[in-house]
């Protein structure tokens, strides 16, 4: 697993990939039995029925493949939303985009570089298929970042070239994400001696709480969205226990800045709010 990162690093000693947007998951193949598994170890061979039939044509006695199940949108960047459900819906549209290979034929590749397990990896893989290779990306690691951002995908992860594969959390791997603009309503604002002060957000439409954002607003702002709060102030939202929070009527918009890619708010800013259309 990737550690997070601020910025990515820098040097030749690492290479680059895109971070997809989808579930991490294992390919294993045994003779002609495949199964397919989730991070957390489930069998979802059953759920990801095509992506079996696809690793059967993989010219190997066995292996295991470790990668990336994503749905790409009409911009063909990778749609965590539209993977949910196509894996009910639309099994056609899932594709496996594979970056790591721990097994083959008998052998155990876990101690062997990165880069000599990526090249045995991608020898096995034939283009335009449902499963696919995920390709090194060119250049410096500044500039790769400001183009995956610009494009408006996830992040980008980068891994040691000469490292061994284990599992758990690991400084080998690390991952740099990006950040997007994105707007909420407000819930309420809460407020500790001592401690940053913090927007409590929910997602529009279905009120669902989504996490806080840090509230680095100027002074300026900041003053006048406490005073908003306390001419907004309600109960709070049912099951909701917080004893340091002012909450709000529905009616304030928080526009705020979390990482790119997650379901929930995650290293997330207050940019500015503003009263509901």
């Amino acid at each position: 697993m990737p550690t997070l990162v601020e910025k990515p690093p820098e040097g030749d000693d690492w290479i680059h990939e895109v971070k997809f947007d989808g579930y991490r998951s294992q390919i294993i193949i045994d003779d002609a039995d495949v199964r397919i598994f989730t991070r957390r170890g489930l069998d979802w061979s059953a759920k990801y029925r095509d992506l079996v039939d696809a690793a059967k044509e993989l010219n190997v006695q066995n292996a295991i493949v470790d990668g990336e199940i994503i749905v790409t949108n009409e911009a063909g960047l990778s749609d965590f939303a539209a993977l949910r459900k196509a894996i009910t819906r639309r099994q056609h549209d899932l594709y496996f985009v594979a970056f790591d290979l721990l097994h083959l034929n008998g052998h155990d590749l876990r101690d062997m570089a990165l880069e000599d397990r990526r090249d045995i990896l991608v020898s096995m893989i034939s283009t335009g298929g449902r499963i696919q290779f995920s390709q090194a990306l060119q250049g410096e690691a500044k500039a790769i970042f400001h183009l995956v951002d610009e494009a408006g995908l996830e992040g980008m992860v980068s891994k040691r070239k000469d490292s061994k594969y284990r599992s758990g959390p690991s400084t080998n791997w690390l991952k740099a994400k990006c950040y997007s603009i994105d707007e909420y309503e407000l819930l309420g604002v809460e407020r500790e001696a001592g401690k940053p002060a913090f927007a409590l957000m929910a997602e529009r439409g279905t009120g669902r709480y989504v996490g806080s954002a840090f509230i680095t607003l100027n002074r300026e702002m900041r003053e006048r969205l406490l005073e908003r709060v306390q001419e907004h102030a309600g109960a709070a939202p049912k099951g909701m226990k917080r004893p340091a929070t002012q909450w709000v009527k529905p009616g304030l918009i928080g526009r705020v800045k979390p990482l790119r890619g997650e379901e929930d708010l995650r290293h997330a800013s207050l940019q500015d709010f503003r009263d509901e259309d």
